[in-house]
């Protein structure tokens, strides 16, 4: 019998790991059971080692002396940090994008954007925010910047579910729209200062986070 490799096995674990604090399954503070998670999924402590450092290096746990890894606490600062990194990333990202956007793409990420304003629930806003993203930074075609852009859009996720759901509030994405306008007319300069200014400050905290924080700082 062929064995699954070990680098997919922790892939799959991380994934899962990443979904279900993401979403509020597994709460801060919650311990990760190295041997629960390794019987769980059938897998040697390798994998799930492993896991466990991609999910600390996205900022989803931590490893404490003599208290083994756990679910990372949620931490004002760190918002703002990931507020900042996105900004500034998804900004260089876009402008290495621009070059290779056509016009299929700018009309399916406008179908993304479209999805966005139309959902009624927070999480199938984030699923369709993202893509909308993902679609207009993907073509910049560098990996390791992309990769670093998905963790820190789960960053983003699991911020904003950790709030009231009960504070949603649909609405239309203005700046989504300035975003493809400035892209269509060949305006790369507007199109990624606005994105820039749309991941810090868009976002649809809950209502105590909001008066927390002083507005809307992030989750664009």
């Amino acid at each position: 019998m062929t064995r699954e490799p070990e680098e997919t096995v922790a892939s799959k674990i991380t994934r899962i790991l990443a979904e279900r604090i993401v979403s509020g399954a597994l709460a801060p503070g919650e311990k990760l059971r190295q041997d629960h998670i390794a019987a769980e999924f059938g897998a040697s402590h390798v994998p799930v080692r492993e896991a466990f450092r991609r999910l600390e290096a996205q900022g989803l746990a931590v490893s404490e002396p003599r208290r083994g890894v756990r679910v990372a606490a949620f931490d004002p600062a760190e918002m703002r940090e990931v507020a900042e990194m996105r900004s500034a990333l998804e900004a260089l990202a876009l402008r290495h994008a621009v070059p290779h956007l056509t016009p299929a793409i700018l009309a399916e990420a406008e179908r993304a954007a479209d999805a966005a304003d139309r959902c009624r629930d927070i999480r199938s806003w984030e699923a369709a925010n993202r893509r909308f993203h993902r679609l207009l930074l993907a073509p910049c075609g560098m990996s390791r910047l992309l990769r670093t852009i998905d963790d820190l859009h789960a960053a983003s996720a699991r911020f904003l579910f950790g709030g009231s759901a009960a504070a949603w509030e649909p609405r239309v994405d203005v700046e989504h729209r300035a975003i493809l306008a400035a892209l269509r007319r060949g305006d790369a300069d507007a199109a990624c200062a606005t994105l820039a200014r749309h991941v810090k400050r868009i976002g649809p905290l809950p209502r105590r986070a909001r008066v927390e924080q002083g507005g809307y700082p992030l989750f664009g």
